[in-house]
């Protein structure tokens, strides 16, 4: 296991001390819990992208269909400035 050090408002302390005494267990292992339980769960890569589908204006409705053929045609290519 790591070992990481961060800096806590007194109070947050205060709390953590507070719940490691009354579970008499370590004030480690209060932080991991909550940690743990916080946790946010990774969308998944559809779920984290799914807003900008569609959002691009002005391409083919084919495009992904015909994905060579408008590269060819200079679709992905660099404008001049």
């Amino acid at each position: 296991m790591k070992t990481l050090t961060v800096r806590l408002p007194e109070a947050l302390v205060a709390q953590i001390e507070a719940e490691s005494r009354a579970r008499k267990v370590t004030k480690s292992d209060v932080v991991r819990d909550r940690l743990a339980a916080s946790s946010p769960q990774l969308p998944p890569s559809f779920g984290a992208i799914a807003h900008l589908a569609g959002s691009v204006d002005g391409l083919p409705a084919d495009l992904s269909r015909n994905a060579k053929r408008y590269l060819r045609a200079g679709y992905g290519r660099k404008r001049p400035r």
